[in-house]
This record gives C-alpha cells, sequence and structure tokens, in this order.
C-alpha cells in the first residue's frame, strides 16, 4: 500500500531509492472519477522501474486546467484513493498547473505520460532526459476517461 507524502519526505525517498540502485518512475495527474484507463495506465507506468511515484494535481489546480466544475472528487479522496491501488508507491499533491517543480526535485529515472501527449511537449521531459531518465508515453485505453464518464452521467439522468 501507497503513502501520500510532501515533496520534502518524498526527497528522502528519492535518495535512499538512488542509493540502492531503485529505479523512479514519476507520472502525474488529476485522476479525478478513477476509471479503468487509469488502472491500466498506472500499471504500466509501475513495470518500467521499481518505485512509481504519482504527482497529484490539487483542488485548485485541477480548476485552473479543467473548469470551475472539477474536481468532482476532492484532493485528500483522490489522494488516499491513488495511494491505495496496488501500483502507486508515493502520492504527492501539487498546487501549479504542471508539475515542472516536483520533476526537477525528484529527478526520476523515468517520466511516464499517456500517448495523447505529443513528447515534445511533455513537462519536464528536458530535465529528465538531461539528467539521463527517459521519458515513456504509454497507450491509453480508449473510451475510458473521466470526461466521458460525467457526459455519459449527464446523459442519462438529464432532467
Amino acid at each position: 500500500m501507497g503513502q501520500v507524502v510532501k515533496l520534502n519526505r518524498l526527497i528522502r525517498i528519492r535518495e535512499k531509492a538512488r542509493k540502492a540502485r531503485k529505479r523512479i518512475v514519476f507520472t502525474n495527474g488529476c485522476f479525478d472519477i478513477l476509471h479503468r484507463g487509469h488502472i491500466d495506465f498506472l500499471k504500466k507506468a509501475k513495470r518500467l522501474g521499481d518505485i512509481l511515484i504519482v504527482g497529484l494535481n490539487t483542488d485548485s489546480s485541477v480548476k485552473k486546467i479543467k473548469g470551475k466544475q472539477r474536481p468532482i472528487i476532492s484532493q485528500n479522496d483522490r489522494a488516499e484513493i491513488l495511494a491505495n491501488l496496488l501500483p502507486v508507491d508515493y502520492v504527492c499533491l501539487f498546487h501549479e498547473e504542471t508539475p515542472r517543480r516536483l520533476i526537477s526535485a525528484l529527478m526520476p529515472d523515468v517520466l511516464v505520460k499517456g500517448r495523447d501527449y505529443k513528447k515534445r511537449g511533455i513537462v519536464g521531459k528536458d530535465i529528465v532526459e538531461l539528467s539521463g531518465g527517459k521519458v515513456v508515453r504509454i497507450k491509453l485505453v480508449q473510451g475510458k476517461s473521466t470526461k466521458h464518464i460525467i457526459n455519459t452521467v449527464l446523459n442519462r439522468y438529464k432532467r
């Protein structure tokens, strides 16, 4: 079972992992209304290393990115849910719109995003590659998204 941790603790965890020659994998996102696509993505990300760290957008950050009606699920609930998924080792909340500061502090060995991102547009790509790490884009499960779930609920329960 994973843990929700603050960045300063995560940096210490990263240092220990580096000394133990463990490979750190990092991904990030909103993870609002968890679904099969999220699970598939996290399982594939975990296979790329020893420790999977998920940077989680806070509620204020999600609102900036997705609009004022999101997130549906609060940051504390999203963090707890993610931390209790088998592939996830650590969850760290971040307030900014991008995880650049988090990536700079952690210097993961592998940075993972979905294939819906163009490689050159992935935040932190430059940092990770300059430090000798790699960026991996994972194929997403078609038709599985939070937006799709929200639209389905809205369409089914119109009043």
